[in-house]
């Protein structure tokens, strides 16, 4: 990928950390991408979500400081007390610092840190299918923009055509069927062209969608360097480097972590606590029989100890909750094989269609040469009468239909690579050289929050980062010389 990220680099050159103008080669529309795209940056404010569930587990294992400041007015009293005061002011602060939870906090803090992994494995993925996306788009306003330059220069061929054979017709030489077969197909190559040009404007819709920027002047992609020679060896390195198996394996062993922390509930839990409290009567305990001067009108107390919870009966409720939380993590389990054989599967199927798509370019290429020598010799034993119209116009159709297969699996040949690459990890923006001061890095993030502790500390209210494609103009089916 070292290998990939350099053709990169030597086609768009050494780009800045701004967007660029416009996504010219197969680079800046990843790099663009990267940027702009919302579901890439919905999935990273997903994982900065994730990693709060680690500062939210540790505060259970903290210390907690509470205070309660009460103001009285007694507003009925009984007859038969004197001295009862007729107001009070009171506060309170309270400390209590867990000592033991029978390992509820730690495995809980574990599940969470694990998950965070996960999470950061998911990004990952979503990082290789973003590109996935990008790469399809843009080989698809290639395939799109090729197709309607041969139909449209078939289109081209036919009105000659029938324009020759018109001519041929008014002095005899021709009938009326050779003007109606050159009519016919030349009706049907403009409904071609037309189908042609739709196409292509869906193509461009949809590179617009995902890279965010209208596509101009596509360059032709770099080469994909570092494709495994063999299915045995793409499937090993996807099972090391997937980043959708990591999030599964980690998932699995996060689930481990949550059975730990149901179990807990069943063990005893043990705190040290501390508190004052402050008590004014604002001078009025004694009542109204004048012997408040008898009494102190302000009081404190204070106390500390160890406070154990031991849980004798639940009605079932934490066997419950480790039942469950074993069958998810079984569950969690099989989610992981489904994962890998999914993995595997992909793999496999990627790497089939890689072959195959360069096997057929190979065929192809054959075939559009083979048409190009059929074509000729047919023109020229039509003009000493040998063949005719009919025959002129079948070999310049499967010219078309050959140069059409030819554009078409040179296409799906780039796809399919970039798509194994991308199935065994190796298609991220750490991989394809999206480097100068862009990159993404989740871990900045996590490390940031993971031992906060203030209650007060909070981010500036979010905005919306990607960019809207209301303002690109809606694309056509035209192409470069029309």
């Amino acid at each position: 990928m070292a290998r990939f990220a350099r053709h990169l680099l030597l086609l768009a050159g050494i780009c800045t950390a701004a967007a660029p103008a416009l996504a010219d080669d197969m680079r800046d529309a990843l790099l663009q991408a990267y940027q702009t795209n919302p579901t890439l940056d919905a999935a990273r404010a997903s994982q900065r979500a994730t990693d709060e569930t680690v500062p939210i587990a540790r505060a259970a294992g903290l210390p907690s400081l509470s205070g309660v400041v009460s103001y009285t007015e007694f507003l009925k009293k009984s007859a038969n007390n004197f001295t009862s005061p007729d107001r009070n002011f009171d506060a309170q602060a309270n400390l209590s610092v867990p000592i033991y939870s029978g390992g509820a906090v730690r495995n809980s803090l574990l599940a969470a840190e694990t998950r965070v992994e996960a999470g950061q494995a998911d990004l990952r993925g979503s990082e290789s299918g973003l590109f996935s996306q990008v790469v399809a788009a843009y080989m698809d306003v290639i395939l799109g923009e090729a197709v309607v330059g041969l139909n449209r220069s078939n289109v081209e061929v036919l009105s000659v055509n029938v324009q020759a054979t018109t001519d041929r017709f008014t002095i005899g030489d021709l009938t009326r069927t050779d003007v109606a077969q050159s009519q016919s197909r030349l009706a049907t190559a403009k409904s071609d062209l037309r189908t042609a040009q739709s196409n292509l404007i869906g193509s461009r819709e949809r590179y617009v969608q995902v890279v965010g920027k209208a596509p101009v002047d596509l360059e032709p992609p770099p080469p994909l360097p570092g494709l495994p020679g063999a299915p045995e060896e793409a499937v090993q390195i996807a099972l090391d480097s997937n980043p959708d198996l990591i999030a599964a394996r980690t998932r699995s062993k996060a689930s481990g972590y949550d059975v730990r922390t149901a179990g807990a509930a069943r063990l005893p839990k043990v705190s040290v606590f501390t508190g004052a409290d402050y008590t004014d009567y604002l001078g009025t305990l004694g009542g109204s029989s004048g012997a408040a001067g008898a009494f102190s009108q302000r009081q404190t107390t204070a106390q500390a100890g160890i406070r154990a919870t031991i849980p004798i009966f639940q009605g079932g409720l934490p066997a419950a909750q480790r039942r469950q939380a074993q069958a998810r993590e079984n569950a969690a389990m099989e989610q992981e094989i489904a994962a890998e054989r999914a993995v595997i599967a992909q793999v496999r199927t990627s790497f089939a269609s890689w072959q195959a798509a360069g096997e057929i370019i190979g065929s192809s290429q054959t075939a559009v040469d083979a048409a190009t020598l059929s074509l000729e010799g047919v023109r020229a034993e039509n003009s000493v009468g040998n063949r005719t119209i009919l025959d002129i116009l079948n070999a310049e159709q499967e010219l078309l239909q050959a140069r059409t297969r030819l554009v078409t699996a040179r296409r799906n040949a780039y796809v399919a690579g970039f798509s194994l690459l991308a199935a065994m990890g190796k298609a991220e923006a750490r991989d394809l050289g999206l480097d100068g001061g862009v990159l993404y890095d989740p871990q900045t993030n996590y490390a940031r929050v993971r031992r906060s502790w203030s209650d007060w500390s909070s981010d500036p209210p979010p905005t919306a980062k990607a960019t809207r494609t209301v303002d690109i103009p809606a694309q056509n089916g035209s192409i470069q010389g029309k």
